[in-house]
């Protein structure tokens, strides 16, 4: 593992510093700020890669990275979509089939360790996995960076140890596997305590914990009203020639012009369900059964569907490298 972050990158890791969506207060303004981070990002590192989970925030910074690419003659990073093998199986194909749409390259994180312990003892979600079963590299994660003393673990996302091996770990492995220096992700100042004061720009240097790189963030300006407002009036009528060019918001999955379908769409399939908030397929209820964008978004949580054990220990989870 390189231990010194490389001194060609240039950025200013204040920028964002004690600002909200605020400071940032028409779709335009969001916007502007996304191209200028974005561009940044794909001019000033040398082998970006961006985050993609297949939700709504991820897959609007990926369109964000399209865009600038092609309006300044850059090329486009590879993604990253870490497989923590509790995806619902919708999410794989909507990777699958854009990724192909998009021309784009994906590289799948996994833990192959666990996973491949699952596999040859055919566990399923929460049963238990023996500490003294990992390898040597996921048994240092557990005992001394995350200090856990139990002698199992179970095989859930959502929890410390699972979420730390089948998310963290992966995505660390595959940053110093392909030698990535920053990572392009759709965090949002709103979205959780714990992401409120990020900057656009955020060092991750120290080799102790992870491989030395930055987190690119272009969307941290953006609420959960502005990224659906950004997907119908830009994201999907750039993507869809059939759809129109703006202001079409669907009420249902009936509800699409011209005979399109949700699939269609660069829309994951679970909004369409009442999902407003994608984790595991295990972990994960849906809020409603109206779409994600027609919900009431002021006045619910976003993340209510979401297993709140993890949701507390968010803090220490990004500490650890968690996005």
């Amino acid at each position: 593992m390189s231990t010194n972050f490389p001194d060609y990158v240039d950025v200013d890791y204040r920028d964002g510093t004690g600002e909200s969506s605020a400071e940032y207060p028409h779709i335009n303004d969001k916007i502007e700020k996304a191209i200028e981070v974005t561009r940044q990002g794909l001019e000033q590192y040398e082998n970006p890669a961006v985050m993609w989970t297949g939700g709504k925030d991820s897959t609007l910074v990926l369109y964000f990275v399209i865009e600038v690419a092609e309006r300044y003659d850059l090329e486009v990073p590879p993604t990253v979509f870490i497989d923590h093998f509790q995806h619902f199986d919708q999410i794989h194909d909507f990777v699958e089939e854009w990724a192909d749409e998009w021309d784009l390259e994906v590289i799948y994180a996994r833990n192959e360790d666990v996973g491949a312990y699952v596999d040859e003892h055919g566990l399923e979600p929460g049963d238990e996995v023996p500490i003294e079963e990992l390898d040597e590299h996921n048994r240092h994660h557990v005992e001394n960076i995350l200090e856990y003393d139990e002698e199992t673990f179970p095989f859930l996302l959502d929890t410390y140890v699972g979420n730390h091996l089948l998310k963290t770990v992966a995505l660390n492995d595959a940053i110093e596997a392909y030698e990535i220096d920053g990572i392009v992700s759709g965090v949002r100042w709103d979205e959780q305590d714990a992401r409120a004061d990020e900057t656009f720009f955020s060092p991750r240097h120290d080799p102790d914990i992870y491989p030395p790189h930055d987190r690119v963030q272009p969307i941290l300006q953006f609420d959960e009203a502005a990224v659906w407002e950004a997907f119908w009036d830009f994201v999907v009528p750039d993507t869809v020639p059939e759809f129109p060019d703006e202001g079409y918001v669907p009420e249902s999955k009936a509800d699409l012009p011209n005979d399109l379908e949700p699939e269609d769409t660069p829309v994951s399939p679970k909004y369409w369900e009442g999902f407003r908030s994608l984790g595991s397929e295990i972990s994960t209820e849906k809020t409603e059964d109206d779409p994600a964008w027609l919900q009431d978004l002021e006045g619910t949580t976003e993340r209510a569907g979401r297993a709140q054990d993890k949701e507390d220990l968010m803090e220490r989870l990004r500490d650890l490298g968690y996005m």
